[in-house]
């Protein structure tokens, strides 16, 4: 009992904010409801980004229904690579990266060969819900496949490193970069075994790295040392994460962002209900930002210039 305690202790010291205080105080109180179909559901998001000059993965197509998913597939074959998405789907659930093999068949991001079958079925499943919010009917998105800046290779094993930025009333708060290895199977999910790398706002360097919530120096696949890492493009990076959050109206968000060797900083996707692990990668907690953003009077009149100035001056 009293090492429980001291542990909840040591938490309340180090702000670490919990999940019924995010609910009620942050998400419940700063994400109107009306707005949440705006990041939900992934088409609408790329849409609205689209709408707001937001750099996104080119969209090649969207299956709505059973009957369409024959002649995608026969379409994709054409595809050097490609991505399948749930539009409404959550954590990396029932996304799908997809190459194009030596012989042409279908290979994945870990090099496993699939059918044609297998990639129909899988489609089959997303439309049927087997992914999305609440089991609902859900629709396919078919993007381009995005390639890793040089810059950063090395520090992901198979996916694309993608940069988690919490934006709390138009102000970035806190960042993290999320390496895929093999533990995730190419995913860059936390919860299925990522490497977690905290960022710092002020200069886009790494501050900690975590692997199921313990600390590690090194990449466990590629063994680059993870405290050298230093996202390129920053301020580019924490722009485009301010005007994700201005598109959208949202309060407290979580941005998804990506630096691809053509697009450069891309939105990746949007999430009205960012979980908390990202307090772990960066070895603090999120509550007092989070206050010191909201000590300041109406944080919106600001230009995301001055947003930017003020996160990286106190983060």
């Amino acid at each position: 009992m009293l090492n429980l305690l001291r542990e909840l202790q040591d938490l309340r010291k180090k702000g670490v904010l919990g999940m019924n205080r995010r609910n009620i105080s942050y998400i419940g109180r700063y994400n109107e409801r009306r707005l949440y179909p705006l990041v939900d559901n992934k088409l609408t998001s790329k849409r609205l980004a689209i709408e707001a000059g937001v750099s996104v993965p080119e969209l090649l197509g969207v299956v709505t229904s059973q009957h369409g998913i024959a002649t995608t597939e026969l379409a994709l074959r054409e595809q050097s690579g490609f991505c399948l998405k749930p539009a409404k789907g959550s954590g990396g659930k029932g996304i799908m990266v997809i190459r194009r093999g030596t012989e042409g068949g279908y290979l994945r991001s870990n090099g496993q060969v699939i059918s044609s079958e297998d990639l129909r079925r899988h489609m089959s499943n997303i439309l049927a819900g087997l992914f999305s919010l609440g089991g609902a009917p859900d629709q396919v998105l078919v993007e381009a496949l995005l390639e890793c800046d040089p810059s950063l290779t090395g520090y992901s094993h198979e996916g694309v490193p993608d940069l988690r930025l919490i934006v709390f009333q138009g102000v970035p708060v806190m960042a993290m970069m999320r390496l895929a290895c093999a533990a995730s199977h190419g995913k860059a999910n936390l919860h299925q075994g990522a490497v977690g790398v905290g960022i710092s706002i002020a200069d886009g360097r790494a501050v900690l790295a975590v692997q199921k919530d313990a600390p590690i120096k090194r990449h466990p696949d590629t063994g680059m040392d993870l405290r050298d890492l230093q996202v390129p493009r920053w301020q580019e990076m924490l722009e485009l994460g301010c005007n994700c959050a201005d598109m959208t109206g949202l309060g407290y968000l979580g941005v998804d962002l990506v630096l691809d060797k053509t697009l450069g900083p891309a939105l990746l996707e949007l999430n009205a209900r960012p979980g908390l692990s990202i307090q772990i990668a960066n070895g603090t907690g999120l509550l007092p930002r989070l206050r010191e953003v909201e000590a300041l009077r109406n944080p919106a009149r600001l230009s995301v210039t001055e947003r930017i100035a003020f996160a990286q001056a106190h983060f």
